[in-house]
Formats: C-alpha cells, sequence, structure tokens
C-alpha cells in the first residue's frame, strides 16, 4: 500500500513538472521570433582590421582592401531580456540591392548585409528599408572613441580601456551598457545597447559575456 501510494505521489510529481514545463514552453512559442516583439536592441561594431588579420586570403576586398576601416557596423541586433530572437520570416522579404549598396559606408561586405537582415533584420518588425534606416540612425546615436579612428600602429590595450573610452566619447553610456568582446589576441568588437527609441540602457546579459583577458590588440588601419 506504501509503495503505492509513493509511486501515485511520484508520477503526481512528473506530471505537475511536465505540465509546467509545457506552459513555459508555450509561453516562450508565444513571443520567440514573432517580428517586432522584442526588448531592445543591441548594436555591435566589429573592428575591421581584426576581421581582416584573422580573415587572412578569405578576407573580402571591398573591406580589407585600401580603404580605411576602423569601426564597422557588424549588424543591430533585436533582443529578450534573456536571449533573443532570430530568422523571424523564413524565407526573409527579399532585400532590394539599392539597399545594399546605401549600407556598404557603414557595412562594408554584400553577403554581410544579406545575413544580417534575414537573421535580425526580420526580427524588428520593420521593412527591409526602415530596418536599414534604423541601423544608420544606431550608428550616428554612437561617437567612436578619437583615439580608435585612425590607429596608425598596432595598439595593445585592456578591454576596461577599451570600454572607458567608450563611455568617455559617449555621455549617457554607463560600464553596464557595453561590452567589449576579443579573440584570443585581438580585440574583436564592441557591443553596445541601446532602447528601441535608440537610448543607451542596461543588459547584464551582454555585458557577462565581455572579453576577460587581461590584455588585447588593436591592429592598425589598412589600406593607404
Amino acid at each position: 500500500m506504501v509503495q503505492e501510494v509513493v509511486r501515485l505521489i511520484v508520477a503526481w510529481f512528473f506530471a505537475v513538472a511536465a505540465a509546467g514545463l509545457a506552459g513555459n514552453a508555450v509561453a516562450q512559442d508565444a513571443r520567440q521570433n514573432t517580428p517586432g516583439q522584442f526588448d531592445f536592441y543591441v548594436l555591435s561594431l566589429s573592428w575591421s582590421p581584426s576581421f581582416c588579420d584573422a580573415a587572412g586570403e578569405r578576407a573580402p576586398k571591398l573591406q580589407c582592401g585600401e580603404r580605411r576601416y576602423s569601426f564597422v557596423v557588424h549588424g543591430l541586433w533585436p533582443q529578450y531580456e534573456q536571449g533573443f530572437p532570430e530568422f523571424c520570416q523564413v524565407p526573409a522579404p527579399r532585400l532590394n540591392r539599392e539597399i545594399v549598396s546605401s549600407m556598404l559606408d557603414l557595412m562594408p561586405a554584400p553577403r554581410l548585409i544579406f545575413n544580417e537582415w534575414d537573421k535580425h533584420g526580420t526580427c524588428s518588425g520593420l521593412s527591409p528599408r526602415a530596418y536599414f534606416e534604423t541601423v544608420r540612425k544606431a550608428r550616428a546615436v554612437v561617437k567612436i572613441p578619437p583615439q580608435f579612428l585612425d590607429l596608425q600602429t598596432p595598439l595593445t590595450v585592456t578591454p576596461d580601456e577599451v570600454e572607458e573610452a567608450f563611455v568617455a566619447a559617449n555621455p549617457g553610456l554607463s560600464r553596464d551598457a557595453i561590452a567589449v568582446l576579443c579573440d584570443r589576441t585581438r580585440l574583436r568588437e564592441v557591443r553596445l545597447c541601446l532602447t528601441r527609441e535608440l537610448g543607451f540602457r542596461p543588459c547584464p546579459e551582454i555585458d557577462r559575456r565581455a572579453c576577460r583577458r587581461d590584455k588585447i590588440s588593436m591592429p592598425p588601419l589598412r589600406g593607404g
């Protein structure tokens, strides 16, 4: 009798747990990957010389050729407070090549522009033109620290120094609204968190992913 009661209690416990998990999954699915349903943006700025060095012979000629790119836009990503949506419309609405051409000054790689639209732009709830206009506005919000605009020689920095430089150059930006990312040796990118209205805002989940290395290098700008 006792064993039967225990069996029933255990069965009830697992049934309740399974129902709870199912309820959570339904709650998440109701929002996950729904276009326009997100909390904030992450603007990701890639240090172009690091990307080109890492790409080597596979580096795209437009970005890694004669023009001297410093920070370029990697993407503008809709985010949840925990996690993020992606590929919210499959297939994605077609991206006009005129829009692609208009963005090459900020995102100097056509394939990147197409990929960013498919993966992230479709989650914004905006049309292609409106989304990339928002990318441009978001980039205009952020001032690049002057010491990084025309870097002539390799620079060794700490992630904290990069963060502090951006905070000093951007009134209203706090340390908990920015994350510096790196590979084993180089600065890779800087991610800044923006409200849907494109003001700076904290983002603990993004900040936790920041580079933890003591020192990282910033290769100099390429080209003539």
